[in-house]
């Protein structure tokens, strides 16, 4: 009996793929470990002359890509066209995409999915993830390095959704130098994110639009090239929306990560960027996980549509604490760091319509009673260390 091994199944994850393969008559075993964890897993695949077959999830797949469409709401939505997520591990953006399109009455076929893998195991998956889902999909000949072998050079895609890894630093290689998709300048050879960021802008058509979270430190890095490349892209108009994220929202981190929404041209609010700060809005839901509410995400999809002038959005107004649409010259002014919590402001606090001397009595008032009461707690911690002999 054929055997599968699915690896790094986490929360459940593999169930569903579980019940695929055991309607075809396959033994499915699902673990915890990622073969990178596990030699023995390595060993087993090794020696088992074909009769295993081994799929291994990523640490960002599929969890945090639902997560991340969580966080992302509707804000790109892709009703239709070509979408294209260039590290889309075993496939979970796209499967959320199809989810999507699905409860808004669209037809999966409208959609075009283009995607690629540096890992065979993992570029495997995602095309069973997909296949199992009955998805048309293009994930390249074969798995590659996204930068050096990319699969789809000639793509110009309508949506991009893409969770690349966090500041990878053993991204670069020497025939990248000078390449035509670095119109905003050489990334840094020890940092990723600046290259993932120009990539995808590479890939958009020029009415496309994406959406990418990487972690908090490219708003604001301005080491090896990447402050200049920020402000090339602040400038050419390209970044629409910036979105701070909360801490824990993502299964395979507790780093606090970021939205970027990029266009090529825009259509509407030339010369502005809105800045949203989600980092207080998240629902804990363990000691370790957060997640957004319908209301949240709906909330921040809302305010994206309102600024952008979308139909039926309503209009949209500048929210203390939350959201504010700046400048070009504005955020020049603050060195083109692109950080929400700099430009929204903080939270208005209610008024109670109290004057400074009554608020001052009531809180003097309060003092002298703590502090009273600290007094009467001082002299019984004293009377009882005296009866143990312990006298000061």
């Amino acid at each position: 009996m054929k055997t599968v091994l699915i690896t790094g199944a986490n929360r459940g994850i593999g169930l569903q793929h579980t019940r695929v393969f055991a309607a075809r008559g396959l033994r499915v075993f699902a673990t915890t470990r990622s073969p990178s964890q596990s030699p023995e897993l390595n060993a087993l695949a090794a020696s088992s002359a074909g009769s295993i077959t081994v799929l291994a999830y990523e640490a960002t797949d599929p969890e945090a890509a639902s997560s991340i469409k969580t966080a992302v709401g509707d804000t790109p939505s892709p009703h239709s066209g070509q979408v294209y997520d260039p590290c889309c591990g075993s496939g979970g953006m796209f499967v959320q995409s199809e989810k999507f399109i699905e409860a808004h009455g669209g037809k999966i076929g409208d959609v075009s999915i283009y995607g690629q893998e540096a890992n065979p195991t993992t570029w495997r998956l995602a095309a069973m993830n997909l296949a199992i889902r009955g998805i048309d999909f293009n994930l390249g000949r074969e798995p590659g390095d996204t930068f050096t072998r990319n699969q789809h050079p000639d793509l110009r895609a309508d949506f991009i959704l893409a969770n690349p890894p966090f500041n990878i630093s053993d991204w670069w290689h020497g025939s990248l130098t000078g390449d035509p998709r670095w119109v905003y300048g050489d990334p840094p050879q020890g940092n990723a994110n600046y290259a993932w960021l120009q990539h995808m802008l590479h890939h958009l058509k020029p009415t496309g639009r994406a959406g990418i979270v990487l972690a908090n430190g490219s708003m604001s890095s301005s080491q090896n090239n990447e402050g200049a490349i920020r402000a090339a892209m602040v400038e050419a108009d390209v970044v629409e929306v910036m979105v701070a994220l909360p801490g824990q929202l993502f299964f395979n981190t507790q780093i606090p990560a970021c939205l970027w929404f990029l266009v090529k041209q825009k259509t509407q609010r030339k010369g502005e960027v809105l800045f949203i700060d989600a980092r207080k809005l998240a629902t804990m839901i363990s000691r370790v996980q957060s997640e957004f509410t319908d209301d949240v995400i709906e909330r921040i999809a809302g305010t994206v549509a309102a600024w952008r002038g979308e139909s039926d959005a309503g209009a949209y107004h500048d929210i203390a604490g939350f959201c504010r649409s700046v400048t070009l010259a504005e955020i020049a002014q603050h060195g083109h760091v692109l950080t929400p919590g700099r430009y929204v402001g903080a939270e208005e606090v209610e008024d109670n319509d109290e004057d400074f001397a009554t608020k001052m009595q009531q809180l003097t008032e309060k003092l002298g009673e703590q502090m009273a009461k600290g007094a009467e707690l001082d002299a019984l911690i004293r009377q009882k260390l005296g009866g143990l002999g312990y006298e000061f």
